[in-house]
């Protein structure tokens, strides 16, 4: 099976990395076929051979992919400090690089391919709402706050203010809206721990 060749899997890794930097930069309008086997290289056959339902399996598959690394993000963007202000700051001071290393060009793939949706893309949404909730729980979960029901919700504004950030970021080609809300989100999380 060519699925199994190391040529082929190299086909498909780089056919869902062009996938994620293509909807990054613009959303789903962005990655079509065609775009993402130029981005890629990949021979244009092999694309229903490893995604037989076509630009939907693909775009959902990086998006899962791409899910995994943000959640390595968070992950490690909360995982010092020693108070919930500080974790929220650190986690805000990252996407802040992110913005700037992508030279404010590239958003969350999630966020942008969120403005593409329509019923026809069911199979993306909702691998779109898994990443969000799985973002939410590692975020919540590293806030030690004591009302864990407070603390999803809480997350839910840290998640909505980041997918946020990234807009006015690119509009305003500058990371300041990043490391604004950090410094005040921070400040309700700690206040929020303390109460």
């Amino acid at each position: 099976m060519a699925a199994s060749t190391p040529k082929g899997t190299d086909s498909r890794e780089r056919m869902i990395e062009a996938a994620i930097r293509l909807m990054r930069h613009s959303g789903l309008s962005a990655a079509g076929i065609n775009e993402i086997v130029r981005e890629s290289g990949a021979p244009k056959g092999s694309v229903y051979h490893f995604f037989p339902d076509g630009k939907r399996q693909l775009a959902s598959e990086a998006l899962a992919a791409y899910s995994e690394r943000v959640l390595a993000v968070l992950d490690e963007a909360l995982s010092g400090g020693r108070t919930p202000g500080d974790r929220v700051r650190a986690l805000f001071k990252a996407f802040a690089r992110r913005l700037e290393e992508g030279q404010f060009r590239q958003s969350c793939a999630a966020g942008t391919v969120s403005l593409d949706l329509d019923e026809e893309l069911e199979v993306v949404r909702a691998t779109i709402e898994a990443a969000f909730s799985a973002w939410i729980d590692v975020i919540a979960s590293r806030l030690g706050f004591e009302d864990k029901r407070r603390a999803r919700s809480f997350a839910g504004l840290v998640l909505t203010t980041i997918e946020g950030a990234y807009i006015r970021g690119r509009a305003e080609r500058s990371s300041r809206p990043f490391t604004e809300a950090g410094v005040w989100l921070g400040e309700l999380a700690d206040r929020e721990a303390g109460a």
